[in-house]
C-alpha cells in the first residue's frame, strides 16, 4: 500500500544529486580579478596579450592566481585572478601604465572584476553560480536621456535628401530646399510646379504634412512632421538605441545587464558586478554611430595636414588611411544597414559585404551615381572628440542595396568592421542624466541580510513542524530542505539573476511548500481520528490532500505567470523565482515527502501507530 517502486526512488536520488551539483558553485565564492579589453575598435585582442600581461605583472613583482584568454564572443579579453583586492588594485595601476602610452586615450581598458572560483570540471558541465543583481552584487546604474531633437533632425535631413532626389528624378524644377528646424521649405517659381511637387512628395513622404505659403514670385511649400510621426520617430529611436546598447554590452561580456526603457525618451542601464565607474562609462561609450561620407576631392592627397580645410568639410586624424578631409554631408548612417558580413572580393582579398534596407539602397544609388571613381569613407563615432575613420575606399561603380567595402587588409579587420556595422548605430545621441554606484560592500550586506532572514525563517518552521508533528514534521522539514536545494539548483542552471525581490520569493516559496505538508499531515490525522489504520491513513492522507494542494498551487502559479508576463525589472525577477518555487514545492512536498514516509513506515506490515503528534479525538456523545 505504502511502497514506492525502485524507479521512483531513483528519480528522487538523481534529482537530489543534480540539485547538489548545480547548487555547489554558489558556495565557492569569487576572487578579485582584472579584465583587459580593447579600448579602440581598430585594435583587436588576441591570445598574445596573455604573455604581455604576464610580463608586465612579473616585471613589477605582482603575484597572480592565474591569467587566461577569453576568446568567446566578438569581444575577447584577458582575465587575471588575484588573491586579495589590494593586489588587484596594484595590478590595475601597473597594467594601465604598461599597456597604454597615452592615458588620456587608452588603447586597452583595464577593468576591476570578480571571477568565480568554480572548478573547471563543474564549469564544463555548465554548473555555474547564479548571477546576482545590482542590489546584491553591486555595480553601476545609469539613466540616459535620448536626444530626441537629434532623431527628428536626422529624419528631416533624410527627407531633405529624398525630396531633392525625387524632384530631380521627376524633372520638377524648384528654387531650393531649405531646412528650418523640423520643417522643410521648398521654393518654386510658379504654382503649377508647386502643386505637381506636392503630389509627388506627398505620396513619397507620408510622415510629412505639406502646406502652401508665400505669394507672387516667392512661392513656397512647407513640409512639417505630423504629430503621430514625431511620436513614432522618438519611440523608434529609443527602441533602436536599446537594441544597439544590448548588443554592445552583451558582447563586451557584462553579465546579465539590464537595459530597458523608462518613460518616453529615457533608458536605464544597469551593469551588475562592474566596480569601476570609469570602466562602466567606457562600456557605454562603445556604442557607436556610423556615418558614410565622401572624401573632399578638392584637397590633394598627402597635403591634408597643411591644406586649408574647406567650409563644408572637416579633418580626421584618427583611424585608418588618415589624415583625410571629409565632407560634412552624411550620405548614409548606420541605421539603414540591415546586414553586414565578412567576405572576400573578386581578388580573394578580405572585404565586408553590406546589405541596406530599401530606403538605404535608394539613398546609396543617388549618392554614388555621379561619384564613380571618387573616394568614400566610413566614420565611427565612439567618442565625441575623436571619431575614427574605419575605411576609405574608391567607388568602382554605382552602388545599391548590396555592395562591398574592400581594402580591409586582413580577414580580422573585415570581421571587426562587419561586427560594428551589424551592431547598428545609435539612432540618436544620449547623455547620462543620472549615475549611481552600489558598492560591493552594500551588496554583501544585502546578501547577508537576505540569507539570514531565510535561514531564521527555515529554522523557525523546522522547530514548529518537529514539535507539532514529531516524525512527520521531520519528514516535512527534510522535504523543505530538498525543495530549497532544487530551487537554487534550477536558478543556477538557468543562470537567472537573483535580486532582493528574488530572495523574498524564495522565503515565500518555503512558506508555500510547508503549507502543502501541513495539509497532508492534517489529512492523515483526520483519517486516524476516523478510526482508519496507520497505513490506510497515510495512503488516503496523501491521495486526498493532493487535489487541494494542486488547486492552491495552480491558482498561485497563474498569478506568478501574470507577474512574469506583464511585470518588468524586479517584479519579473520575483515572478521567476516564485513560479519555480511552486513547481519544486509540488515535487518535494508530495512526491519526495511521500517517498521518505514510505521508506520509513511502508515496510512495517503490522504498523500500530505513527509519530504525527497528538491526534485529538472528539469525545463521544453521552445520553
Amino acid at each position: 500500500m505504502n511502497r514506492y517502486p525502485v524507479w521512483k526512488y531513483i528519480i528522487i536520488v538523481v534529482a537530489l544529486l543534480l540539485g547538489a551539483l548545480y547548487t555547489a558553485p554558489n558556495y565557492f565564492g569569487e576572487s578579485p580579478a582584472l579584465q583587459v579589453t580593447s579600448g579602440k575598435s581598430t585594435v583587436k585582442m588576441s591570445s598574445d596579450m596573455v604573455a604581455q600581461v604576464t610580463e608586465a605583472l612579473k616585471k613589477e613583482h605582482v603575484p597572480t592566481e592565474g591569467i587566461s584568454y577569453d576568446g568567446s564572443g566578438n569581444y575577447a579579453s584577458v582575465r587575471a585572478r588575484f588573491a586579495t583586492p589590494d593586489i588587484q588594485f596594484k595590478a590595475k595601476s601597473v597594467l594601465e601604465k604598461d599597456l597604454n602610452t597615452d592615458p588620456a586615450d587608452p588603447t586597452y581598458l583595464v577593468a576591476l572584476n570578480l571571477q568565480a572560483n568554480t572548478p573547471q570540471w563543474m564549469q564544463s558541465l555548465h554548473a555555474l553560480p547564479m548571477y546576482l543583481g545590482l542590489d546584491l552584487r553591486g555595480g553601476v546604474h545609469f539613466l540616459m536621456q535620448v536626444d530626441t531633437k537629434a532623431a527628428l533632425t536626422k529624419t528631416v535631413q533624410g527627407a531633405q535628401t529624398s525630396a531633392r532626389s525625387l524632384l530631380r528624378d521627376k524633372n520638377i524644377r524648384h528654387a531650393g530646399i531649405d531646412r528650418a528646424g523640423d520643417t522643410l521649405e521648398i521654393k518654386f517659381r510658379d504654382d503649377a510646379t508647386r502643386q505637381e511637387a506636392k503630389n509627388v512628395l506627398g505620396a513619397a513622404l507620408p510622415n510629412f504634412a505639406f502646406a502652401d505659403s508665400g505669394a507672387g514670385d516667392d512661392l513656397k511649400m512647407v513640409a512639417t512632421l505630423k504629430p503621430t510621426a514625431v511620436h513614432d520617430i522618438v519611440d523608434l529611436a529609443v527602441k533602436q538605441n536599446i537594441s544597439t546598447l544590448s548588443k554592445r554590452v552583451n558582447e563586451l561580456g557584462v553579465s546579465e545587464p539590464v537595459i530597458q526603457q523608462q518613460g518616453p525618451d529615457r533608458i536605464v542601464v544597469q551593469l551588475p558586478g562592474v566596480q569601476d565607474v570609469a570602466r562602466a562609462k567606457a562600456v557605454i561609450g562603445r556604442t557607436a554611430t556610423l556615418e558614410v561620407r565622401m572624401v573632399d576631392d578638392t584637397i590633394t592627397p598627402g597635403t591634408e595636414l597643411s591644406a586649408t580645410v574647406p567650409f563644408n568639410s572637416e579633418l580626421f586624424t584618427v583611424g585608418k588611411n588618415v589624415p583625410v578631409i571629409l565632407s560634412k554631408d552624411v550620405l548614409l548612417s548606420g541605421d539603414y544597414i540591415s546586414s553586414a558580413t565578412a567576405s572576400f572580393d573578386q581578388n580573394q582579398q578580405p572585404s565586408v559585404s553590406i546589405d541596406l534596407n530599401g530606403d538605404g539602397g535608394r539613398r546609396m544609388r543617388d549618392a554614388t551615381r555621379e561619384r564613380v571613381g571618387k573616394r568614400m569613407a566610413i566614420v565611427l563615432y565612439e567618442k565625441k572628440d575623436k571619431p575614427e575613420v574605419l575605411s576609405v575606399a574608391t567607388i568602382q561603380s554605382e552602388l545599391g542595396s548590396h555592395f562591398q567595402i574592400t581594402g580591409m587588409g586582413n580577414a580580422e579587420n573585415s570581421a571587426e568592421l562587419a561586427l560594428l556595422l551589424r551592431s547598428g548605430a545609435l539612432s540618436a545621441p544620449m547623455d547620462i542624466v543620472e549615475e549611481r554606484t552600489i558598492g560591493p560592500q552594500l551588496g554583501a550586506e544585502n546578501i547577508s541580510k537576505g540569507l539570514h532572514s531565510t535561514m531564521y525563517g527555515f529554522a523557525a518552521i523546522a522547530v514548529f513542524m518537529i514539535v507539532y508533528y514529531m516524525m512527520f514534521g521531520f519528514f516535512s522539514v527534510l522535504a523543505l530542505a530538498c525543495n530549497l536545494l532544487l530551487l537554487v539548483a534550477l536558478l543556477s542552471m538557468m543562470q537567472a539573476t537573483l535580486t532582493l525581490p528574488g530572495i523574498a520569493a524564495i522565503a515565500l516559496a518555503l512558506g508555500m511548500a510547508i503549507d502543502a505538508n501541513v495539509l497532508i499531515n492534517e489529512r492523515i490525522r483526520e483519517e486516524l481520528r476516523s478510526g482508519a489504520t496507520p497505513q490506510a491513513s497515510i495512503a488516503v492522507g496523501f491521495d486526498r490532500a493532493w487535489a487541494t494542494i494542486l488547486d492552491s498551487n495552480v491558482t498561485t502559479l497563474i498569478v506568478g505567470l501574470a507577474l512574469l508576463i506583464f511585470g518588468s525589472g524586479p517584479i519579473r525577477g520575483f515572478a521567476i523565482v516564485h513560479c519555480l518555487g511552486i513547481l519544486t514545492s509540488m515535487f518535494s512536498a508530495v512526491f519526495m515527502s511521500r517517498g521518505v514516509v514510505n521508506l520509513w513506515y511502508g515496510r512495517q506490515k503490522k504498523l500500530q501507530s505513527i509519530a504525527i503528534g497528538t491526534v485529538w479525538v472528539p469525545p463521544t456523545a453521552t445520553k
